[in-house]
């Protein structure tokens, strides 16, 4: 990175299973000083729990908050075609005063698709229908008639309503692990969240691999690739539980443990860039470190550590 995106931080609502906790949550982020609140997109229990619809929840937060800004990570892609899409997001845009953060992906959950009766397709088809939707969605965000002829979505000279409070469109984000799907990124997204891959069986890979410095480095030189010139005005994410503590070898080990990576041990747990273990003053200059190594700048967390982790937003947040 030739420039540093100043930080900033999104709270993920994990838990806010009703109208009170998702606007009581909401509320809280945005006095502790979270720039987004930011919600999943599925309708099975498994493996995150009920959930909220996210556009509709996130227009409740819009009304009960001032200044925080509402995420999607990720909309799953084949869940909605991409005209309803971009109308849906203008409108959310629209009422909330330009806050939208616009978050997609190519879905991943084999039994979503299946329990809902809709067809898992191989991933290139998935990626290539992603592909499409976001330059579909993009063009009816700028306001401009839109026509395009794909192998997957037809639209013929179609504007929506409202127009989207943000110019040229509300910033697109990405959600992404595989080679494929991070150079896709690159070329199309404001923001890149950086995932472990997504693998065959309809799940996201646990595999240690996948969250190493070494892979780490090879998906943003993937970004990097996609992005050309434009690739520091890219602001890079990733979805992190960082544990403020003392006992740092103990959490590294209970970690390792919780995934299922057998005896590794404690120092190489810690070198994973999405790894973030002990005091407040520890994760902040570890996250100043690899914003300076990797470019990320935009951290996501759980609601559920949301008050433990403040005090790193607070010193961190805009610098």
């Amino acid at each position: 990175m030739t420039e540093s995106h100043p930080f900033r931080f999104g709270v993920i609502g994990e838990n806010a299973h009703t109208a009170e906790m998702l606007v009581q949550t909401a509320r809280a982020a945005e006095h502790l000083g979270y720039s987004t609140f930011l919600l999943r997109d599925h309708f099975v229990r498994e493996p995150f729990g009920d959930q909220l619809a996210p556009l509709m929840a996130l227009t409740a937060v819009a009304s009960a908050t001032q200044t925080l800004r509402l995420g999607t990570l990720v909309l799953a892609n084949d869940y909605r075609h991409p005209v309803m899409l971009a109308k849906e997001a203008a409108t959310l845009d629209h009422l909330s005063g330009g806050r939208l953060e616009l978050g997609l992906g190519a879905g991943w959950l084999r039994d979503e698709y299946e329990r809902a009766g809709m067809p898992f397709d191989a991933p290139g088809t998935r990626v290539g229908r992603l592909e499409e939707a976001v330059m579909i969605v993009k063009s009816l965000l700028s306001g401009r008639p839109t026509t395009f002829a794909g192998g997957h979505y037809c639209v013929s000279s179609l504007s929506t309503y409202p127009a989207a409070h943000q110019r040229p469109h509300p910033p697109l984000l990405i959600g992404a692990g595989s080679e494929r799907m991070l150079r896709l990124a690159g070329r199309e997204a404001d923001i890149v969240g950086i995932l472990p891959k997504a693998v065959p069986d309809g799940t996201i890979s646990g595999e240690y691999a996948e969250r190493t410095a070494e892979t780490t480095k090879q998906k943003v030189g993937w970004i990097r690739d996609g992005a050309g010139s434009r690739f520091d005005q890219i602001v890079l994410s990733m979805l992190v539980s960082p544990r403020v503590t003392d006992d740092v070898p103990g959490i590294a080990a209970e970690f390792a443990a919780r995934r299922g990576w057998g005896r590794l041990d404690a120092r190489t747990v810690l070198t994973m860039p999405s790894v973030f273990i002990g005091s407040v003053g520890h994760i902040a200059d570890t996250m100043r470190a690899r914003r300076e190594e990797y470019g990320f700048s935009y951290y996501v967390i759980s609601d559920s550590i949301m008050e433990s982790f403040a005090p790193v937003v607070e010193e961190l947040t805009g610098s």
